[in-house]
Order: structure tokens, then C-alpha cells, then sequence
């Protein structure tokens, strides 16, 4: 059963694919930073003792400002992000203690939807034993495999497939184990934070993620985050 639940927040990113020079995080969506979203989310959650965010060294102090702004008193640390995902989280897990009790929530701040319930859904199966979380979509196209030529190899079982989100949920003392024992190519080489776990042996499982976990890429995804989040607003509901 973990006692205490830790988020590493990752934005460090660029958001050259936005038409934008600041990273992607700091990129406008609904009036305020991306960053923003994410953080009022995992600051209005209960289970949530303490929050990291990574972002580019010389975004640190704009960040302390928005962090304020926003209200986030659950952050803990402002960190400059690293060359690559994994060196970012290894920048992160240096705030949270290596302890078996202890959950880490790694997540992307170009997902400015977290809704709780699906935060809940990746949290409960470290109470079970497992080291790491991962929710996901259901595959509902046909996948070919193919070639560098292009020629299809096979066709995979989309029931056995699934596209990862997060936040991913880890048990912090395996995410720190997976890290150090790692070797510097393949961590550079890791674009999913539970990989890491499953390529050091851990126990790894997904659940179902949400439709409205999505991420921001393309100036077309940026549109229809807004809208999602507009549609809340109306509503008058939080994400849940």
C-alpha cells in the first residue's frame, strides 16, 4: 500500500511542431500556459503530497511565477529538465525519496487533461504488487507491421496492444533501481517511463487511460484540448 504519492511533471519539451519557440508547455491553450492545467489538476487532488516540475534551465524562474500564480503550494521543487525523458525523471526522482511506499506519477504537461479518476485507476494496482502503471487506449484500427522498405512483415493483434498515456504510476523504489541500472543508451533510448521498469524485470500492467488525456502535438490536437476544456468550464464540472 503506498502512503505517499510524488509527480514528476515533464516540461521540458519544444514546441517547434506548434509553430511555437517556447517549449511546448508554455505554449497558450485556453487563455494560460499548458503548464497551468496540469498543475491546478494534480494540485486539487487529495492523494497528491507533492509535485517536481522539470522544464529548460533558463524557464526555471518563469515557472516559479506561474506556480505562483496558479497557486500550486504542492510543488516542491522547480528542476531543469535533462537531454533526454529518462534523464529528466532521473532529474526529477533526485526531490523524492527511494522508498517502496512511495508512488511517483510521471507525467507529460502537454496532457493538460488529468482527470482523477483516471489518476485513481493507474495508483491502485501498486497496492497490489505491481511496479508500474500504465493507461492506455484500445487499438481499434488494424497495425501492419513493415519493413524499412515498407513491405508488410505481419499483422499484429490489436487486442494485445494498447497506445500508452499518462500519467504513469510507479512504485519510486523501483523507478530509481530501473534508472540506475540502466545503461546510458538504452535510458536515451526509453520514450515510456515504465519501460524502464520492464526492461530492469520489474512488474509492469496497463489499464484502461481516457480519451480526454490527450496529447498536445499538433496545432489540430491544441483545438481540440481547448475544447474539451471548454466544454468543462460550461459545465461547471471538474475533470473527473
Amino acid at each position: 500500500m503506498t502512503s505517499k504519492v510524488e509527480v514528476i511533471l515533464l516540461a521540458a519539451g519544444e514546441g517547434t511542431r506548434l509553430g511555437s519557440s517556447d517549449p511546448k508547455a508554455f505554449v497558450e491553450l485556453a487563455g494560460e500556459p499548458m503548464l497551468a492545467h496540469s498543475l491546478r489538476s494534480f494540485e486539487g487532488l487529495d492523494v497528491v503530497d507533492g509535485i517536481v516540475v522539470l522544464v529548460p534551465a533558463e524557464w526555471i524562474e518563469r515557472t516559479r511565477e506561474l506556480v505562483e500564480r496558479v497557486g500550486a503550494r504542492k510543488v516542491v521543487a522547480i528542476a531543469a529538465g535533462g537531454a533526454s525523458r529518462a534523464a529528466s525523471v532521473r532529474a526529477g526522482l533526485a526531490w523524492i525519496e527511494d522508498d517502496a511506499a512511495t508512488a511517483v506519477l510521471v507525467h507529460d504537461a502537454a496532457r493538460p487533461i488529468v482527470p482523477a479518476s483516471l489518476v485513481a485507476r493507474v495508483l491502485a494496482p501498486l497496492a497490489e504488487g505491481w511496479d508500474a502503471v500504465v493507461p492506455a487506449l484500445a487499438v481499434t484500427d488494424t497495425v501492419k507491421q513493415v519493413d524499412a522498405a515498407g513491405a508488410i512483415i505481419a499483422t499484429l493483434d490489436r487486442a494485445t496492444l494498447g497506445l500508452a498515456q499518462t500519467p504513469q504510476a510507479c512504485r519510486a523504489s523501483a523507478l530509481h533501481a530501473a534508472l540506475r541500472e540502466l545503461d546510458e543508451a538504452a535510458l536515451a533510448a526509453l520514450t515510456d517511463d515504465a519501460a524502464a521498469i520492464e526492461a530492469a524485470g520489474g512488474r509492469t500492467r496497463m489499464v484502461a487511460g481516457d480519451l480526454r488525456t490527450r496529447k498536445v502535438t499538433t496545432r489540430e490536437d491544441l483545438i481540440e484540448v481547448a475544447r474539451v476544456l471548454q466544454e468543462a468550464t460550461t459545465d461547471g464540472r471538474r475533470h473527473e
